[in-house]
């Protein structure tokens, strides 16, 4: 699990504190507006909750402000810190609550393999462009939530709520139940193996 020095703020971390996290190797696909508002297909190669290093064509100057939407991320923003032979690296810029949401958010993409999600290994994670959804459960209340990760059998959603393990739900509109909690919301196991057609309504 990552520490922060800022975990205890609501400010800004500081370049020092942003240093202080841990880098992550990732490989997360997205796109990228520079100042300019030139936009460009991007690669997040490994990240921090404090800086993150993108592989993309585009060739931003130093210290000029980048806005990136990043696969199971969502939206990252902050300022170059630096230019490399392939892309740039950029201090991002975020509440020390964003930083630790970030946290979670790589830990469960590093450590993906070992939380038994309910992935089928026989079955590609699917790259969805809508994330933004609601689960909803027996009782008909639904709940707003976001993909984090999908697959023909399963799902992983960021969610505030945690319904017990094995209780029915419906994500969209495809049955399901969940079968584990992580720190950013709920993993989910379809009743039924999913066609790509059905899981139209995300990609």
């Amino acid at each position: 699990m990552y520490s922060s020095q800022a975990s205890h703020s609501n400010t800004i971390a500081s370049p020092g504190q942003q240093r202080a996290f841990q880098r992550v190797a990732v490989n997360l696909q997205g796109r990228l507006m520079l100042a300019n508002y030139e936009e460009y297909v991007c690669k997040v190669v490994d990240m921090s909750p404090g800086d993150a290093r993108f592989v993309c064509a585009g060739c931003p100057r130093p210290n000029e402000r980048v806005i990136a939407y990043i696969d199971h991320l969502g939206r990252l923003e902050g300022s170059v810190s630096k230019v490399t032979e392939d892309g740039f690296i950029i201090e991002l810029t975020a509440t020390a609550r964003k930083r630790e949401k970030l946290a979670a958010q790589l830990t469960w993409i590093a450590n993906k393999h070992e939380l038994g999600l309910p992935e089928d290994r026989r079955h590609d994670r699917l790259t969805p462009r809508q994330v933004l959804t609601e689960l909803t459960l027996e009782d008909g209340k639904s709940y707003p939530c976001r993909l984090m990760d999908l697959s023909l059998s399963g799902a992983a959603v960021d969610i505030d709520i945690r319904p017990p393990i094995g209780t029915p739900i419906r994500l969209g509109n495809m049955r399901g139940r969940v079968v584990r909690h992580f720190m950013e919301g709920v993993a989910i196991e379809f009743l039924s193996l999913q066609s790509r057609e059905a899981l139209t309504e995300f990609l």
